[in-house]
């Protein structure tokens, strides 16, 4: 799972991120190029396209939605069975219906914490995190990128 988190939470507002900072869209593309990505319909829909180097998995409630380029899924157990067959790792991009629904399956996630504040209506799901373990941090002058792995 990758996903950028202020500290209040806040992964969004509505269909947008509640920050722009230089760089860090950068480091998700470094992430995530030549894997696949599985994302909602709505944080695809805010994207506008596949992200090229990528595969793109869309999960969505909506049978007859479609998108040249992109493979559908109507539940996180059909999305992570189809990516699991594409190219490299499957990371999971939100948004946070997303997030929740595959956080039992995660292995690691990339969590960049952006130290603001922002005003928003999406969140980041709770989880113990106790049952993760921190395996790197990349600090930066607005967030820092950590890592973690679940815990055995």
């Amino acid at each position: 799972m990758v996903a950028a988190v202020a500290d209040n939470g806040v992964i969004g507002n509505g269909p947008d991120i509640p920050w722009k900072i230089p760089g860090e869209q950068a480091e998700f593309k470094a992430i995530t190029m030549g894997h696949t990505l599985v994302m909602g319909r709505t944080t695809f829909e805010s994207i506008g396209r596949p992200l090229p180097g990528r595969t793109t998995v869309v999960l969505t409630r909506d049978k007859n939605w479609a998108y040249d380029g992109v493979l559908v899924a109507h539940d996180i157990e059909s999305a992570l069975a189809i990516a699991a067959g594409e190219q490299g790792d499957t990371v999971i991009a939100g948004g946070a219906q997303v997030y929740e629904a595959a956080l039992p399956y995660a292995t690691e996630q990339v969590i960049t914490r952006v130290h603001l504040e922002p005003v928003g209506d999406v969140l980041y799901p709770a989880y113990d995190e106790a049952e993760w373990v921190e395996t790197k941090r990349e600090p930066h002058e607005a967030y820092d990128r950590v890592f973690f792995a679940r815990a055995d």
